[in-house]
Order: C-alpha cells, then structure tokens, then sequence
C-alpha cells in the first residue's frame, strides 16, 4: 500500500522576513564612548539653551560678591557679584561654537593644501610643506600668543592665531594620505581614461582620506578648546565681561581664597576636552578597519 506524499508547506511571509535590531558597532557601547557622548551631547545642549537654563544674567552684578556656593547660587558668585553658575553656562555659548568654527577652519585650509601638494608633487609639494615645517617649528601655543599678540586682543584674533597654528597637521595627514592612495590603480585609471585632475582629485583621492580627518579633528575639538581658554587664560582671548572659561579661571586665579570662582570653568574645560578625546578615540576605533574587524569578531 503506498502512502500519499504530504505538500510541503510554503513559507509564510513572517517565517521569510525577520525584524533587525539595528547593530551598533561594539567601540560605541564602550564606557568611554558612551561617557564622551554623553558628555558632549550635555555641553552642546547648554550651549544651546543657556538663556533658558540660567537663572541670572551673566553680566549682571545684583548680588553679594564672593558668596560660596550653596542657596540660590549654586556656583557661588564672583569678587563682582555676577553668578558663578550662569558664566558657565553661557562661556559653552563661547568655547564650544569657536572651537567648532576654528577646527573646520584649520580642516578646510589644511586638508585643500595638503591634497594639493600630495596630488600635484613637485614644487608646490615643496612649498607647503616647507610653510608646515615653518609652523612645527614653534609651540602652538607661543606662536597663537606672538599672532594674537600682533593682532590684538581679542577672541576673533585668538580664533584665527590658532587657525594658523593647527592647519599644518591636516596637511601633512593630508598629504601622505593622498601620496599612498594617488599611486593606486583606481586613480591612475580614472586619468588615464580621461578625468582630469581635479575631479580625480575630488571624486576618487578626497573621499577615502576623509575617515582619518574627521577623526583628527574630533581630537582637535577638545585641543581647540584648551588652547582659546589658554590664550584667554593669559588676556590674549575673551576680554571682560564676556563670561568665558579660560577667563573665569584667570578671575579665579586672582581670589585663590575663593576656590569656586575658578574651580567651575576649569571643571567645565576638563569634562568638554575629556569628552571629545573619548569620542575621539571612539571614532578611530569605529573607522579603522582592524579595529572594526575585530569589533566584528567580538559580536559574533
């Protein structure tokens, strides 16, 4: 007697499609990445809503000064009555935006003369890199005193002190970058079918360097803050009332008696500077490919 064959069942559509959780990358979920995130995210939120989240206006001298932290001063108050607290906020409106504006400045400078040079050899090649050797030759921050000091003091001049002391390190990154992947044979085919050299430049050499740069430049945020709180720090930067930090902690070098005037301004260019260093980090480990592989292999 022989047995009927049984259909085999077809596969409905919810045994055929499953839902993903979206994957993070496992340097994301890492302490350190998680706290430089964390961080950075709170200090652009304050830089946003400083109006909204201080109590006080911070050139406002309506209360006693050298007040110690407690009631309705949280930070305390200043040898001139204005809030510890709102100063801090508001320098975030400072530091954080500056330090972003100085930053793509020094990347689009330094990254354009340094694919040039890479790309192009010879004596432009020379040229800019003789101009980065000229700028390495000093300590950035005497070289941002010496400019800013010729220019004027000022927050505007600081910025652009530093942008001329930090470009050179995105040329040369630049640069190498462009002269390994200019010999590849992707590049040299685009031109030998025809491209010319700027959009070979920018359509095939720029994209694949920008992985590096932007990891170099997440860095140079917590960099970029330090050094506009050092030049404010030393009267070359913000200049009273403005409520910065580097300048807060100058003010607080004056009272020492009176820790809080200076402590708070320099806790907060710790936790930004420490921030962008972990997200820093993260990112370099998010885009290199050994770590990601190995990240990879962790997951499974």
């Amino acid at each position: 007697m022989s047995t009927a064959q049984l259909p085999t069942p077809t596969p409905t559509p919810v045994s055929r499609f499953r839902l993903r959780r979206p994957r993070i990358s496992s340097a994301w979920r890492q302490p350190l990445a998680v706290t430089g995130l964390a961080l950075a995210a709170g200090w652009v939120l304050i830089a946003i809503f400083a109006p909204v989240l201080a109590p006080y206006d911070p050139l406002a001298q309506n209360a006693t000064p050298l007040l110690p932290p407690g009631g309705d001063y949280r930070f305390g108050t200043d040898e001139l009555g204005r809030d510890v607290f709102t100063r801090v906020l508001f320098g975030a409106r400072i530091s954080i935006p500056l330090a972003l504006l100085l930053v793509s400045l020094a990347v689009l400078v330094g990254a354009s003369l340094g694919a040039i040079a890479g790309y192009f050899g010879g004596i432009v090649d020379s040229i800019v890199m003789r101009a980065t050797d000229l700028v390495f030759a000093f300590p950035a921050i005497i070289l941002a005193m010496v400019v800013t000091a010729v220019l004027g003091p000022s927050i505007q001049n600081a910025v652009l002190a530093l942008v001329i002391v930090s470009w050179p390190s995105y040329a040369r990154v630049v640069r190498g970058l462009v002269l390994s992947i200019g010999q590849t044979e992707y590049v040299t085919a685009t031109r030998l079918l025809g491209a010319s050299a700027r959009r070979a430049l920018v359509r095939d050499v720029l994209p694949n360097v920008a992985g590096p740069v932007l990891v170099l430049a997440t860095l140079d945020l917590g960099n970029a803050v330090l050094l506009l709180s050092g030049l404010s720090f030393l009267g070359l930067g913000a200049q009273p009332p403005q409520p910065e930090w580097g300048a807060g902690v100058a003010e607080g070098i004056q009272y020492f008696q009176y820790w809080w005037i200076g402590t708070f301004p320099g806790l907060a260019i710790f936790t930004v500077v420490l921030a962008f260093n972990f997200l820093g980090d993260s990112l370099r480990d998010v885009l290199d490919p050994q770590s990601s592989w190995r990240a990879g292999s962790d997951d499974e």
